[in-house]
């Protein structure tokens, strides 16, 4: 069922801690005052620094050795480069073996590294006894489209051959769960990789998808039928985080050069969404993104048949609870993250 105009006004009005939030923490100029500033450069390094300082606030600010042993590697891809990844192992491995989870991080394929997804791999492998894998994915626009894809994929078909119980790198059985998420462009490279481990018949199988805030399809390319629900990226004007241009004429699509219309890019398009893991979406009613990941959850549960858990942040924007950390709903956000990751495990063992 598509949602209502009443559902519209619900999730797209700000919230009050949101409002509070940002005007005693309002989102910095990621450009430094540059209008010409590139995804790159300074933009890239402005954004790591601004989370930097607001990562001592964050629930796991750091390493818990006593807890989860941390230790970094270098995968090969398919263009005879190594990418790195952060592995994450919990001190005390459950005794019936450890799920597997890949992490992909957010910043618009161009911005981004291990640091935005510790909390979450950290996490995992805490409350979850799960072995996290933490993916550095190259960037544009040094590695323009399909590099980020093509790494993530490699880097989890590495992970189908190198994860079992013995493992002195990945310690994990992926038959307990084998599962790809990530924000916003990890979230794309997370449902694309889904669509790929499916049409190639990847062994063992992924079980489960964690798709936040994800970006799913572009608005050039959105088919007749869905247009009348596709309407955030036009409408949603109040998110504080990401500013859409509606032409799709910004430097991301400059700097990534991706094709808009293949499933790659925009995976609601794949014809075949049927037999896919197990989604769990996390979105906010204020995202520009919204509505294509309502549409995803739609079409999966509705007409695919897929499980899905979809959690909805009325009147609050994207990466609302990285950017304003103590914020009560944030600190919900954490909490719901970690019991939608377990409930992928649980649904993905039936």
């Amino acid at each position: 069922m598509a949602i209502t105009e009443e559902d519209r006004t619900r999730m797209g009005t700000p919230h009050p801690q949101l409002l509070e939030a940002t005007e005693k923490n309002p989102f910095p100029d990621l450009s430094g005052g540059d209008p010409n500033a590139s995804r790159g450069g300074n933009i890239r390094q402005n954004r790591a620094a601004h989370l930097a300082r607001l990562r001592h606030l964050y629930p796991i600010p750091g390493p818990i050795p006593e807890q989860v042993t941390e230790t970094e590697h270098q995968v090969p891809v398919r263009d005879g480069s190594n990418i790195r990844v952060r592995v994450y192992v919990p001190t005390r491995k459950p005794s019936q073996g450890s799920p597997l989870v890949l992490m992909f991080h957010e910043g618009g394929w161009s911005m981004g590294d291990l640091t935005d997804e510790d909390q979450n791999c950290r996490l995992f492998a805490r409350d979850l006894g799960a072995v996290s894998v933490n993916v550095e994915y190259r960037l544009a626009p040094e590695h323009p489209f399909p590099t980020s894809v093509t790494d993530a994929y490699d880097v989890v078909k590495w992970c189908a051959t190198n994860a079992y119980r013995s493992s002195s790198v990945l310690p994990a059985d992926p038959k307990k769960g084998f599962i790809v998420g990530g924000a916003s462009a990890g979230g794309n490279l997370s449902a694309v990789v889904c669509q790929l481990g499916r049409d190639e018949g990847l062994e063992p199988p992924l079980t489960g998808q964690y798709l936040c805030v994800p970006a799913l399809l572009w608005n050039d390319v959105v088919p007749e039928k869905w247009k009348a629900e596709y309407r955030s990226r036009f409408e949603a004007t109040k998110d504080p985080v990401l500013k859409m241009d509606p032409k799709g004429t910004d430097s991301l699509m400059e700097s990534l050069k991706p094709d808009v219309a293949s499933s790659l890019f925009s995976p609601l398009l794949h014809m075949n969404l049927k037999n896919l893991p197990p989604a769990f979406f996390q979105l906010g009613g204020l995202d520009p993104l919204r509505d294509e990941a309502l549409i995803y959850e739609r079409v999966l549960r509705e007409e695919n048949r897929v499980p899905t858990k979809l959690n909805v942040y009325d009147g609050f924007g994207h990466m609302f609870w990285t950017n304003w950390p103590t914020m009560p709903r944030s600190k919900e956000f954490v909490d719901d993250t970690l019991a939608g990751v377990k409930w992928l495990l649980e649904v993905g063992e039936k």
